[in-house]
């Protein structure tokens, strides 16, 4: 008993530590900073490297199916706790975000080496990891929406961390313009717009938190499934969909979900560091984390006859629209980062679209654990991938892919963990963590049995076929073909092209590794997960649900029984179609790109759709930044200037100085002039009232 009792109180430490420490790094980052720069990398370092071993600890609890809740008082008055909630499902976000942070911040020392605003760099690297574990292990709405601003804070600063707008800074192609709109931007604007867009969604979930405050009393998690009568009040006045909904805004706007998607292209002004941490490990994620803490609530109310299936319908076919939307979008552009970061907003869609079918299916369980088991991969190889782009940044100074080319002969370790790391992304069958995570979504979808399973399977595929397309691409445009003429005149320079140092491709070599290692036991991995989350929701909300396993799944060898043939065949398909054509374009190089979009007016309509980024970009400007702009400058220039400036202040002045000249000159001196003036008013007020 004592041991069971001292191994709790290690446990519950550590979950207070892992989102304690990385705070307690940024607290003291600029003290350190003031004494030695140098030294705020091993410390920014040795936290995050406590903060992970913290979150190491508690895997035994998420193994065994089990959870751990600790509260201390935080607001008495009102009788509010803070407290940590250590369950599978933050356990292992817990540790997904833990080390992956870690292992960016290993890359950082070397890529940001010599930047001379080194300290605010860790300061706010450590203060968005502390944000982001506070979300995942918070016991309760408010806690989490204190990380949840810590984390947009923290965004924006990074996203804005070269402040001074050099031209090698920006994102975008200079000069550029879609509908009269800028297509440029500068790091400070792209910080602002990251920050602003974020905020519309962050309005829309504190809505939704205190609306189910005012019902519930309460904003914790566990207690709000403990007494479900508040949910029955708010089915009954029509409001709890509307409140989940909400909630859902505030995972729309941090994880970039459509129609709050356009801030996450502009965010890649920050370091690559940076974007790694926001589109692998933080941000991005913790809207997919948010779902995936209350969409097991809103199921369990279900259940019990408080039905909600319309907040997985909006969640399902918003994941659904995103993902088709930005992977379009990464077709075309020629920014190598951009590609990535259209496709992380793709890749969190296909999460909310798993997490949002296992609502609207009996078999809860299959599709949560496939949306969340995708974020684990997706974490992975996407971290993997964008560190490797800053290292070719880094190598060749250009964010364009069009300036690099033929470098697989100069960077064959970079190559081979971005062709890793890439496979993982397309989901290269059977070796990949991407594979088995899509093919558990795939089949998710297609036995929901729901009225939307069909086109939403054929959106998922389709999406698929593009990703593998795109990834295609962007390898084939790095490291095949002939070098371009900026390396030629790099090396001409004498600017040799190289690898990047040893701090820089270790740590996005071992993710690449480990994507083909979880991947080659990828089936068995999947399994216990779902087997841990089938024991994780029954215990703490009552869903009993089991992998639904296909009939059908005779016809496949006997390490694939199980599968959904269906979706096995349709990950199969989508992987070889994507490569395939991408093998076409830039790879074998046998048709040319160019010359095939300028061939028919119809790929070239839709290749300039995709490019200008669907007009959407251009139409929130207009509508949101322009019109609102020459409205406010018509209200000044002919209301404000006109009407107040010269009809009101002016006028009145003027009218006031002619009254006065008027009395004055009434003002004679003469006493027959007043004493006729006097009787003709006394008769005027005899005559009224005769009258």
């Amino acid at each position: 008993m004592a041991t069971e009792l001292m191994g709790f109180e290690i446990t519950a430490i550590s979950a207070w530590l892992v989102w304690i420490l990385p705070f307690a790094a940024a607290m003291i980052m600029p003290g350190i900073g003031k004494l030695s720069q140098n030294a705020t990398k091993y410390v920014a370092v040795g936290f995050a490297l406590m903060s992970a071993v913290s979150a190491a600890t508690m895997v035994p609890v998420a193994l065994e199916a089990h959870e751990l809740h600790d509260q201390i008082m935080w607001i008495e008055a009102i009788g509010l706790k803070a407290g940590v909630l250590a369950d599978p499902l933050s356990i292992i976000m817990a540790n997904v975000v833990a080390w992956i942070s870690f292992l960016i911040m290993i890359y950082s020392t070397g890529y940001m080496k010599g930047d001379k605003d080194i300290t605010r760099f860790w300061f706010w690297m450590m203060f968005f990891i502390g944000s982001m574990q506070l979300i995942v292990l918070s016991d309760n709405l408010l806690q989490v929406f204190f990380g949840w601003e810590g984390v947009g804070l923290a965004s924006y600063a990074l996203i804005s961390f070269w402040y001074r707008d050099k031209k090698k800074d920006h994102v975008g192609t200079e000069g550029r313009t879609v509908l009269g709109m800028l297509d440029y931007y500068a790091p400070t604007h792209a910080g602002m717009k990251a920050f602003i867009m974020t905020k519309v969604g962050d309005v829309m979930m504190i809505a939704g938190m205190l609306l189910i405050f005012l019902f519930a009393g309460t904003f914790g998690f566990k207690e709000l499934m403990g007494d479900t009568d508040w949910a029955t009040a708010m089915a009954a006045q029509g409001l709890l969909v509307p409140a989940f909904v909400l909630l859902f805004g505030g995972a729309m706007g941090k994880s970039a979900q459509f129609p709050l998607n356009e801030w996450l292209l502009e965010a890649m002004t920050g370091p690559t560091a940076v974007s790694a941490l926001i589109h692998a490990a933080t941000m991005v994620k913790a809207g997919v984390f948010l779902v995936a803490r209350i969409g097991p609530l809103v199921f369990a109310l279900g259940a019990a006859g408080i039905l909600a299936d319309q907040f997985f319908e909006i969640v399902a076919w918003v994941g659904a629209i995103t993902a088709l939307l930005l992977a379009t979008q990464g077709m075309v552009n020629p920014e190598i980062k951009k590609v990535l970061a259209y496709s992380t907003g793709s890749q969190i869609g296909y999460m909310m679209m798993a997490l949002g079918v296992a609502g609207l299916s009996h078999q809860y369980v299959d599709g949560y654990t496939a949306g969340f088991f995708h974020l684990i991969s997706h974490a992975m190889f996407k971290a993997s991938l964008f560190m490797a782009a800053g290292s070719l940044l880094h190598i060749v100074g250009s964010r364009f892919m069009t300036d690099m080319g033929g470098l697989r002969k100069h960077m064959k370790k970079t190559y081979a963990f971005m062709w890793a790391a890439g496979l993982g992304l397309m989901g290269a069958p059977f070796i990949t963590t991407g594979f088995w995570s899509k093919d558990a979504i795939f089949a998710a979808v297609y036995e929901s049995g729901n009225e939307w399973a069909l086109p939403l399977f054929i959106i998922a595929v389709l999406t698929a076929i593009i990703t593998a397309f795109y990834t295609t691409r962007m390898i084939g445009l790095v490291f095949f073909g002939k070098k371009s003429k900026h390396i030629e005149k790099m090396e001409e320079e004498g600017h040799h092209i190289h690898e990047a140092s040893v701090s820089m491709w270790v740590p996005y070599g071992i993710l690449a590794v480990l994507t083909i290692g979880i991947g080659i036991i990828g089936l068995s991995a999947e399994e216990g997960l779902h087997h841990t989350f089938e024991y994780y929701l029954k215990n703490s909300f009552g869903i009993y649900s089991s992998h639904a396993a296909a009939e059908e799944s005779s016809i496949l060898p006997e390490f694939l029984q199980g599968l959904n043939p269906v979706a096995l065949g349709a990950s199969l398909v989508a992987f070889a179609t994507g490569i395939g054509l991408g093998y076409i374009f830039y790879i074998g190089r046998w048709v040319d790109p160019v010359k095939f979009v300028n061939s028919n007016i119809f790929f070239y309509a839709i290749h300039k759709l995709f490019l200008n980024r669907w007009y959407l970009n251009a139409i929130v400007y207009w509508c949101f930044v322009t019109t609102p702009l020459w409205l406010a400058r018509g209200v000044s220039r002919y209301f404000e200037k006109t009407a107040i400036d010269y009809g009101m202040n002016d006028g009145v002045q003027k009218a006031a100085s002619w009254g006065a000249k008027v009395i004055q000159g009434t003002q004679t001196g003469v006493s027959q002039s007043y004493l006729f003036v006097f009787g003709a008013g006394l008769l005027f007020v005899v005559l009224i009232l005769l009258m």
